[in-house]
């Protein structure tokens, strides 16, 4: 059994407290939304959090994107940390297969400032982003691992120069350290998928060891 089974954690609950006491606090819709979500909805560790959520917020208002791209909507939380760094009249799609989220995402879209600016995609995204008629300046990947690598042949052109990759799970709980069992799907492509932005000459990587593995790719 792996000593990452019962944890997805790489640092001590004290410590991961003492980071999000010593970070920006979660913003009062954030923290509705989190409540929730782990009230109500199945798997809610997928939810981002509020460490995390302030992570992704604050590389979002570093870049500045006028155009954003989620790939794995789940509840909206990682969506609307984004949104607080878009530019004004940016834009942010996001893509998910679960119909039965999508009107709980859009209750919260709805009560956020970017209500207009938010846009849902439901259905697979390999075949939803081709349809996209836009260059993003900040993507974020967050949904099944088996199609990482097929996500990232699909983004990289239609990204801007300088445009960011965000890459969630990377580390899977560890996964990636230990032997590949037969009947794992994920973590054979996970490896392949940490290798692959680690080596491709259109964009250069670094990988964060945040919650579970956050890899910022910047397109050259």
């Amino acid at each position: 059994m792996s000593k990452f089974d019962f944890i997805m954690h790489f640092i001590s609950e004290d410590l991961e407290d003492y980071v999000a006491n010593h970070s920006q606090a979660e913003p009062e819709l954030l923290a509705k939304l989190n409540k929730e979500t782990h009230q109500k909805i199945l798997q809610p560790r997928m939810l981002s959090g509020h460490f995390q959520g302030r992570v992704l917020s604050m590389l979002s208002k570093i870049i500045r994107p006028k155009h954003i791209l989620e790939i794995g909507t789940y509840t909206g939380y990682a969506a609307l940390c984004l949104a607080e760094g878009m530019a004004e009249n940016g834009t942010l799609d996001t893509i998910d297969i679960e119909e039965e989220l999508v009107d709980f995402q859009r209750k919260y879209f709805d009560a956020s400032p970017w209500k207009d600016q938010i846009f849902q995609h439901l259905g697979d995204a390999v075949d939803i982003i081709p349809t996209l008629n836009k260059k993003f300046d900040l993507v974020f990947i967050d949904a099944d691992k088996e199609n990482y690598v097929n996500y990232f042949h699909l983004i990289v052109p239609l990204m801007n120069k300088g445009g960011i990759i965000l890459s969630d799970n990377v580390l899977w709980s560890g996964k990636v350290l230990e032997e590949v069992k037969p009947n794992d799907k994920s973590t054979p492509v996970l490896l392949e998928y940490n290798k692959l932005l680690n080596t491709d000459p259109r964009v250069e990587t670094v990988l964060l060891p945040i919650r579970d593995g956050l890899t910022v790719s910047r397109v050259l």
